[in-house]
């Protein structure tokens, strides 16, 4: 699917990336931010695929009916406890955002670094959408927080099966090289538990994180967002 059109990056979340946390860049640097900014929105075309899909959770691994696909882990099984369904998801900014920060790498590193974090922001955005569209359709469940391949112990190698199980390769051109990475690179793949049943706090934010105790996030009072 398409996703609308981002008119505005969020600048809170870009400047978290870039470590301002609560302070403000000067005014060069906001200059610059601008421009960027401006670059970034003139060129992506933001798109996403998610289904809906029934799961058995066992003790070290999730078994997504209906698919090929099985999530690997303690982190993954405990963070999907108690939940019958998952949504799964991938999003994208597209090939467009990769070469602007590709070029920009080439005549001026500042900028591509700017623009580089502001991508990442977009994409969250794209994700924090997906979220909504999953919230609204699934009434009556409850929804943990998106848990992506790579997080925790969940392996990074799952991302071939996790696409095929969406057809993201066909759907929204979202592929993963043999290293697992992206491409392209500004994209996200992620699950979200859904339960009909409350979930706890603790399961919607980082207590179950494995990085928890050394994330610099939580060292400044924040948050990754995930």
């Amino acid at each position: 699917m398409t996703a609308g059109k981002i008119k505005k990056i969020n600048r809170g979340e870009a400047l978290r990336y870039m470590g301002y946390g609560g302070n403000k860049p000067d005014e060069k640097i906001s200059q610059l931010i601008d421009e960027c900014e401006k670059m970034l929105l003139e060129v992506i075309r933001p798109r996403f695929i998610y289904k809906i899909f029934d799961i058995s959770v066992g003790t070290d691994r999730v078994y997504v009916d209906g698919c090929t696909l099985v999530l690997e882990g303690k982190d993954i099984t405990a963070h999907l406890n108690g939940c019958t369904k998952c949504a799964l998801f991938a999003a994208t900014l597209s090939f467009d955002a990769d070469m602007v920060i590709r070029r920009l790498e080439a005549e001026d590193m500042t900028k591509a670094v700017i623009t580089d974090f502001l991508a990442s922001a977009a994409v969250e955005q794209v994700c924090d959408g997906v979220d909504e569209i999953v919230k609204e359709q699934m009434t009556g469940y409850f929804q943990t927080w998106r848990f992506s391949p790579g997080y925790g112990d969940l392996p990074i190698a799952v991302q071939k099966d996790f696409l095929a199980a969406l057809d993201a390769p066909k759907r929204i051109g979202l592929n993963v090289t043999e290293d697992n990475i992206l491409t392209p690179r500004k994209s996200v793949t992620a699950v979200i538990g859904l339960s009909e049943n409350e979930i706890s706090k603790g399961r919607r934010g980082c207590a179950i994180c494995s990085v928890r105790d050394v994330c610099q996030y939580r060292k400044r009072g924040e948050h990754c967002g995930s």
